[in-house]
């Protein structure tokens, strides 16, 4: 889900705790600036087994800070991952390494002669398969930023703000 909340301190805090309270099992959260200033947007992706996300929902939205909540199913949202990783590399490996790469979602930001780091944004999906490939070069670190996504089409959750409309 989105989520546009205001650009306070605690407010993370107040979310998390939120979710902590309620076992909701939090699997990726990524926080960042928007547009509109003094608007922070936070990408949840949560675990809901056994709970209708409509319960997350009206929890969120009790909380002052929130100013509009957003449910962004795969086909409704378009959704990245951005990883840093490297990769430990025998000389032997390293065309072996760089062929098996995708163009199109990864690049080689930093070579030595014994490491790889790879940058790589994609979906999460793609950056699963991504590790797994890699994994059998040896990965040596790894930095996942979490999931961010964003509504589809013309419309735009922050319609909310320009209209002065409630949640």
């Amino acid at each position: 889900m989105s989520v546009l909340v205001e650009d306070k301190p605690g407010v993370l805090a107040r979310v998390a705790g939120l979710f902590a309270r309620r076992g909701f099992n939090v699997e990726s959260l990524a926080v960042g600036p928007t547009e509109i200033p003094e608007v922070s947007r936070m990408t949840i992706v949560v675990n809901l087994e056994d709970q209708p996300l409509a319960q997350v929902i009206q929890q969120l939205d009790k909380l002052i800070d929130v100013i509009a909540i957003e449910e962004l199913s795969v086909q409704a949202g378009i959704e990245r991952e951005l990883i840093l990783v490297k990769i430990q590399v025998k000389e032997r490996d390293r065309t072996a390494l760089k062929q098996s790469i995708n163009p199109n979602i990864c690049r080689v930001v930093d070579e030595s002669d014994s490491m790889l780091t790879i940058e790589a944004a994609a979906t999460p999906f793609e950056i699963k398969q991504l590790l797994s490939r890699l994994s059998e070069f040896g990965v040596a670190e790894l930095v996942q930023s979490g999931v961010v996504a964003i509504g589809r089409g013309p419309a735009a959750l922050n319609e909310k703000l320009r209209t002065g409309a409630e949640n």
